[in-house]
């Protein structure tokens, strides 16, 4: 399972509560970009209309060697999900201060795949308190390592 594109922020501003993995729609031109390495979803969400899930605001570079065909970069992606899935998703999106966020784009079976994470918002001290416990956790790792160089 190697990751294309991956949602650093994502974990950074949010408490993921649950994950999904979705299929998702993409013209060949668009896969032939996402090999290239070329996407970005540092902004993207996802959002429940209709009983069908959409990614917005992900941005596929278009393809180099396309032609009038090439996609739109930044066009809404319809995410194939089944129906329970979609309803559990709608349900947890419906509560204030949830939001439905792509964590990665990845192959599987030849085929790319979304993690979708459903987060819940940080507060910025709780952003700091996971610098703080990354920053004790180096510490201890550096002291651990002198440490047993030194026998």
């Amino acid at each position: 399972m190697a990751d294309i594109v991956t949602n650093h922020k994502a974990r950074r501003d949010y408490h993921i509560l649950e994950t999904f993995e979705a299929g998702i729609v993409l013209k060949g031109t668009e896969v032939k970009s996402l090999r290239a390495g070329k996407g970005q979803i540092a902004d993207a969400f996802a959002r429940v209309d209709n009983d069908e899930v959409w990614l917005h605001n992900a941005h596929i570079e278009e393809y180099s060697h396309g032609n009038l065909q090439n996609h739109a970069p930044k066009a809404p992606r319809k995410l194939l999900l089944n129906r329970a899935e979609i309803r559990k998703l709608f349900g947890l999106a419906a509560v204030k201060g949830n939001a439905l966020i792509p964590l990665s784009f990845y192959w599987k079976n030849g085929r790319v795949k979304v993690s979708l994470g459903v987060g819940k918002g940080k507060a910025q001290f709780d952003k700091r308190e996971d610098l703080k416990r990354r920053d004790a956790d180096r510490e201890m790792k550096r002291a651990t390592m002198k440490f047993s160089k030194g026998k």
